[in-house]
This record gives C-alpha cells, sequence and structure tokens, in this order.
C-alpha cells in the first residue's frame, strides 16, 4: 500500500511589509494591513528591512508602508536608506506618518516616496493608496515645456485678489482663472502683466483649466522661499499664450502646512512687485497663511451657491475674521450659477439669504452649463472657447469693474 503524505498548502509569498520603529505604536495600521493583504505582509524594523531589501526574497514585495512619527525626525537618514533600497529594487514605498513636520515629509517625498497618508489612516484609503501606487502608470507624451519670456521688474505695485469657495465644487477656480485672463486682455492697447497663483497645494486645478504641466521647480521654490529672487519666482511660472503667467500646484501631494506665513508673504510680494494684477486661488479650507492673504488682498471674493453647506460656511467664517479682527471688509460675496433675471421667486432667494446671513451679494454670475466643464477639461478660458457665455460675459465685466476701480485709486494716489 502506498502512502501518500498529506498535502500541505505552500505558505502565500509576502508581497508588502510595515516598516517602523515599533508597528504596536501604530496598531490601527496592522487592522489595515490585514484588511487589504490578508496574511500576504510582514512586519519590519528599520535595521530588519535594510537587510531583507538586500536580499533576493525581497523581489517578491509590491510595496513598503513605512511608518513614522516625531519620535523618527531625528533620525531620518536610516528612514532614507530604507526608502532608497527599496526603490532601487523597484518596490513602491507608501508613507504614513503622525505628528511628523512638513520639511522632513518632504524630504522623504523627494527621496522617493510615492504616497503620503496621514495616521490615523481614514477607512479604506489605505486601500485606495495600494491601489494608486500598484497602478500601472500611463505613458507620458512629450510636451515642449513653455518657459517664462519676461525678465523680472521690480517696478510694478500689483493688486492682490483672492478667490476662495465657501465650499467645494462652487467654481471659485473657474472664477480665479478666467478672472487673470480677462485682467490680462482688458486693455488691448496698453497690456497689463498678469500673475495667477494657485495656493490650492494639495487639489489644485489651475493646471487642468489651463492645460499646463506641473513642475517640480513649484516645489523646489515654495521649500526654499527665503533664497528666492524675482528670477527664481519667474522660473517657477508658466506662461499661457504669453498673455498670463501661473503658479501652479506642485506636481506631488503634499501638506498645507508645507508653507507658513513667510513663505506665502514672500511669494506675493514677488508677484506684486513683477505683476500688475496678481490673482490667488485659494483651497476652500482655512489654514494658517489665509490671513496672509486676506491682508494682502485689495479685494478677497468668496465663491458661494445658494446653499445650506456654503450659508453654514460663511457663518463660521465671519465669526471667525472678526474674532482675530481681520480686515472683513475686504470680502465680497460672489453668487454663482445665480437665478436668471427673469426669476423673481429666485431673486427673492438671493435677497432673504443676503439678509439672513448678514452680506451683501454684490455680484451674481450666472450657469455657465456644459460650455464651462468642456473648456475647463480643453484646458482653455472661456473667453477663448465660448465668447458669448454668459458667464463669461459676466466675469468680464467684473474685470472690467476692478480695472476701473484700480485706475480710479492709481489716479486719486497721484492727484
Amino acid at each position: 500500500m502506498v502512502s501518500q503524505a498529506a498535502i500541505q498548502p505552500e505558505p502565500q509569498p509576502i508581497l508588502a511589509c510595515t516598516v517602523s520603529r515599533d508597528v504596536q505604536v501604530f496598531d490601527l495600521l496592522i487592522e489595515d494591513m490585514e484588511n487589504a493583504m490578508g496574511e500576504g505582509w510582514g512586519d519590519l524594523g528599520f535595521e530588519d528591512a535594510l537587510a531583507f531589501l538586500g536580499q533576493a526574497e525581497a523581489d517578491s514585495l509590491q510595496f513598503i508602508a513605512v511608518a513614522l512619527d516625531h519620535e523618527d525626525e531625528s533620525d531620518l537618514g536610516r528612514v532614507t536608506e530604507v526608502i532608497s533600497a527599496a526603490k532601487s529594487r523597484g518596490i513602491k514605498v507608501i508613507l504614513i506618518t503622525e505628528d511628523l513636520s512638513p520639511s522632513a515629509i518632504h524630504t522623504l517625498l523627494r527621496q522617493g516616496g510615492d504616497e503620503f497618508l496621514p495616521y490615523p489612516l481614514p477607512e479604506g484609503e489605505l486601500g485606495h493608496a495600494i491601489e494608486r501606487v500598484m497602478k500601472a502608470p500611463e505613458p507620458i507624451a512629450v510636451v515642449e515645456e513653455k518657459k517664462p519670456t519676461l525678465a523680472p521688474t521690480n517696478d510694478r505695485s500689483g493688486v492682490v485678489i483672492g478667490v476662495q469657495g465657501m465650499s467645494g465644487g462652487v467654481g471659485a477656480t473657474t472664477l480665479a482663472v478666467n478672472l487673470a485672463w480677462e485682467l490680462a486682455n482688458v486693455d488691448k492697447k496698453s497690456p497689463h502683466r498678469v500673475c495667477l497663483i494657485d495656493l490650492d497645494l494639495q487639489y489644485g486645478s489651475t493646471s487642468t483649466y489651463l492645460d499646463l504641466p506641473r513642475r517640480d521647480a513649484v516645489l523646489e521654490m515654495l521649500t526654499d522661499t527665503e533664497n528666492m529672487d524675482s528670477e527664481v519666482f519667474l522660473q517657477a511660472l508658466q506662461p499661457f499664450k504669453e498673455q498670463l503667467y501661473v503658479l501652479t500646484s506642485p506636481p506631488e501631494l503634499i501638506p498645507v502646512d508645507l508653507i507658513g506665513p513667510d513663505d506665502v508673504a514672500r511669494i506675493l510680494e514677488m508677484a506684486e512687485a513683477n505683476f500688475d494684477y496678481v490673482v490667488v486661488d485659494m483651497p476652500s479650507v482655512m489654514v494658517e497663511w489665509s490671513q496672509t492673504v486676506l491682508e494682502a488682498s485689495a479685494v478677497y471674493f468668496g465663491v458661494t451657491e445658494m446653499d445650506m453647506r456654503c450659508a453654514q460656511n460663511i457663518v463660521r467664517l465671519k465669526r471667525a475674521l472678526s474674532a482675530e479682527e481681520l480686515p472683513v471688509e475686504k470680502m465680497r460675496y460672489v453668487l454663482n450659477r445665480a437665478p436668471k433675471f427673469t426669476d423673481l421667486n429666485g431673486k427673492s432667494r438671493v435677497k432673504r439669504l443676503g439678509e439672513s446671513l448678514g452680506i451683501s451679494v454684490e455680484v451674481q454670475l450666472p450657469d455657465g452649463g456644459k460650455q464651462v466643464t468642456q473648456s475647463n477639461d480643453h484646458g482653455t478660458p472661456l473667453a477663448e472657447t465660448a465668447g458669448r457665455n454668459p458667464l463669461r460675459k459676466e466675469i468680464a465685466k467684473l474685470a472690467k469693474s476692478v480695472h476701473d476701480v484700480n485706475l480710479q485709486d492709481a489716479a486719486e494716489s497721484k492727484g
């Protein structure tokens, strides 16, 4: 009789590893890894990780999740060695950090981190991050980079115009992009130098709306504003049709607090010295340097819609500005997708909205319809693709109004 040994299942290959000082410090990460990888993952300390990544067994690894907190910041050299060893073998790196400084995170991203996630992780976010890093990159078309052709002047007195959405999706970036373009073309006989700055560092869309690539030069400038001069600033900009100059958001997803009030003040100072108008597209959240932009702005447009989320955010914003004694009088509220002129019922609702919030809705922009989405997706201002669009016409009027006020103020200051 022939005996057969019981067939033993082959052990599941290790496809991923967490790397940390002590994984028990990141106990929620253990649960997330189990949900995402089952039993196909392991855990290593930094020294063990370096040794393992030098062995053939590491060939099965798809990614490592490097978990760090503030105690690891004093020993980033060892962490960067692990990242470099992983990248040399083609292994993806997901950074998971808690209370790590923005400069440390930036260093690790530059070293080769593919994704950055805050700890504790939002539910399901680790799985999404794994999908993103493991997705095969799409072929990148070779595009000739557009270099700024203007030289520093350092003799302008740029008018800063802030644009912030009172909630996501209200059309603040659409207004900022098209307002900047209209200002660049408001006086054909005497063109003005206009700069558009995207300070929505994580999800800024000005590059998409103007079909401009995101460049490493932006991130390099943001992380070293102390050594920035006009030439460095202008080199970080990209021209759009040689009429508008744009500082896009960085190519990498970076912490919003990577820059501080002093950094933003230096950027605005350089922009004001070299441009006539500076339009700043702000994130929809309030950050430490929001005050810097508000105080530097001649006017600060708060873009809103007629819904409860925007109304509640306006109340909170007004309360915060008043509590900090900030110049709330600079706020000008812009109602996007406003009721049509013939909609008397809608006009009445707008009036009641302003009265209930204690604000004046000074600008009402009509719904531009599908042409707005198409224009944004094609990377072209509305004036270029849909000149007769009602939204484009109102933004052009707004730009003319801003320009006329600026000319009047300039004349009065001279007189």
